[in-house]
């Protein structure tokens, strides 16, 4: 599995998501604002790039963090992210909220 030490990430705002993109191809993570909470709501990842997932859903939450708001994953696969990686990202929850 090869490691992506960078990803750009774009913040499309008018479609509420994060790109970026994997030989060629559109990656996204769909989100809603309201009230300093980001709910990441879809992931979509294009065929033969899965193996990223991970990678890119680690950059969003850097930018979450980055931007000091509150990060509410509603998507399964970044719940299940955020579910093994608990102790490293708990601190991006809302309070109140448990995973």
């Amino acid at each position: 599995m090869a490691v992506i030490s960078e990803i750009e990430l774009t913040d499309n705002e008018f479609l509420r998501q994060f790109e970026t993109t994997f030989d060629g191809k559109l990656a996204k993570i769909e989100y809603a604002l309201q009230d300093r909470k980001i709910f990441l709501t879809k992931i979509k990842m294009p065929e033969g790039s899965e193996e990223h997932m991970n990678d890119f859903i680690i950059t969003v939450f850097k930018e979450v963090e980055d931007r000091e708001i509150r990060l509410v994953p509603t998507c399964p696969e970044i719940a299940k992210f955020m579910r093994s990686n608990r102790r490293k990202y708990k601190k991006l929850l809302p309070v109140g909220i448990n995973i």
